[in-house]
Parts: structure tokens; sequence; C-alpha cells
């Protein structure tokens, strides 16, 4: 069977990357009898200069994007219902706050060391868009990390430290240069650029015409 490399460049605070990877899993599942995928996943960060405490939501999709709080919360409540309709629940409420998640992808980078990477995005997903918890918050990089059956030491000494900083910089950097400047993006075989959260029949065709082409 053949397979594809699928690298997912994605930040921890970006609702369409919850989106597009439950839009993903769908797809994947039904091309289960064609295809096989490796996938990676790769850091953004979409507010790298937010300050540790953060920022109101709706201060702040108003300020950087120029629209009003009666559109934002338009918007978030059509994610919402996206996510009820993908089995994932979105709490986005005017209360919430945005993070920076720089520490979060040191973290993650970790964690695809160990084996995990998946399995901590999708938690820190849900703690931060379910929760409305701070990603970056030792204490909840921590519960994860124990959750999962890692040694949430390790996370306190990567944190105290500069552990995989270097890392996450040079892989973002990779990404920018490559032309990436907004998440989700889905990069296929290396060669190949999806964007954005797209409908699981697009992941599908797309799929689909990369596996022909490579098998031809």
């Amino acid at each position: 069977m053949q397979t594809l490399k699928i690298d997912i460049v994605s930040d921890v605070v970006c609702p369409w990357c919850v989106i597009g990877y439950k839009r993903l899993e769908i797809a994947m599942e039904e091309l289960r009898d064609e295809l096989a995928f490796d996938i990676d996943w790769h850091p953004f960060e979409l507010n790298p200069d937010m300050p540790p405490e953060g920022e109101n939501i709706v201060d702040h999709i108003t300020r950087k994007y120029g629209t009003t709080a009666e559109a934002s919360a338009q918007t978030r409540q059509r994610i919402a219902q996206i996510g009820e309709d993908l089995g994932f629940e979105f709490r986005m409420t005017d209360d919430r706050r945005i993070y920076n998640t720089f520490d979060a992808h040191r973290v993650l980078h970790w964690a695809r060391e160990q084996g995990v990477q998946l399995a901590f995005n999708l938690a820190l997903f849900e703690a931060y868009f379910t929760h409305g918890e701070n990603p970056a918050d030792p204490d909840v990089l921590r519960r994860i990390a124990g959750a999962l059956g890692l040694d949430d030491s390790a996370v306190t000494a990567i944190l105290d430290g500069d552990d995989h900083a270097e890392a996450v910089r040079r892989e973002e950097a990779v990404y920018t240069e490559a032309g990436i400047h907004a998440v989700p993006a889905y990069v296929i075989n290396e060669k190949y650029l999806i964007s954005g959260g797209q409908e699981p029949a697009t992941f599908v065709r797309a799929f689909r015409s990369i596996a022909e082409e490579a098998a031809a």
C-alpha cells in the first residue's frame, strides 16, 4: 500500500487547525483501504509577540483583523457549529484569551521524540478550546504529559531551560521561508501544499491525485 507523508503546520490556538485535522481524519478513514499516511506536526505561532498573560479574544480579533465584536461572535458561533458537527466542542466565549504558544511547541517537539505528538496536540486543542486553559501553562503541560504516561518532571526541565527552542525556531523558519504564513497547512510528500481546513472530499481528491502521480 502506498504511503503519503503529511507534514501538518499548525498552532494549538488555531480553531481551523482543529477543524482541518478532524476533516483530515475523515478523509484518511475513507481512504484506509487505498493509502497509508505518515503524519508529522510542525510549529507555527499565530501570535509570537503575545505577552505571557495573553489577551482577551474579542479585543485581539477586533484589533488584529479590524473586524467588529459582532462579526467576531458570529465567526466563533460558526466555528462552534462546525466543531459540533465534527465531534469537537469549542467553548469560545467572550471572556476567552489568546496566548502565545512557543513553550507549548517546545514541549510538543519533545512529545514527538516520545512518540505521542499527535495525542499531545489533540489534548492541547481540548485544553484550550474546550476548557479555556492556557496551552503554555506549565501545569497544563505537565498534566497532559502525565496523562499520556510521560514523566511530567521532564516538562518542568524543558520549561525551566531552553530545550527544543532552537529546533522549534528552525522548523518555524523552514516553513515560513517556504511561503507558509497561515495555518493549517498540509505539505504532502514534501511537494504539494493544501492550505486551510478543507472539507474531507477535498482531501480525498487531492490524496488520490497525488498518489496516482506518484505511482505513474
